[in-house]
């Protein structure tokens, strides 16, 4: 079992409209600590997002979702989250929020290709 590594996600949600807690899953944020790896992924479906009534505009949404993506990639353009370690980036984008983007509470799993975890993770949660 040394090939496969611990590996932990949340997937990304869009919750139009909080006081109702309906949502629609949009994307995944994966970690895994002895691959050096984060990264996320979305796919953003308008028509999903209308039967919630969402009237929010697809753009919006693409924003915050695409700040996630550049905190995963970290760095200055990130913002002082982008300069933290990779499990302090994680920590803080899978926190806690009673907001429209927000995360899902964090699993567990076991991975040997990291980005094909994230690409198959998408498929069966999202696409």
């Amino acid at each position: 079992m040394q090939d496969r590594h611990l590996f932990e996600y949340a997937v990304i949600r869009v919750m139009p409209r909080v006081e109702r807690e309906e949502f629609i899953n949009v994307g995944v944020i994966m970690y895994c600590a002895k691959l050096k790896y984060l990264n996320a992924a979305f796919k953003v479906f308008p028509e999903r997002l209308k039967a919630l009534n969402c009237e929010l505009e697809t753009e919006i949404i693409e924003e915050n979702l695409n700040a996630i993506v550049n905190i995963c990639k970290g760095g200055k353009t990130a913002g002082p989250i982008g300069e933290l370690d990779l499990a302090s980036r994680f920590r803080w984008l899978t926190a806690t929020r009673s907001t429209v983007v927000q995360c899902s509470k964090v699993h567990p799993g076991f991975c040997i290709d990291a980005e094909e975890t994230l690409n198959k993770l998408m498929q069966e949660l999202v696409l």
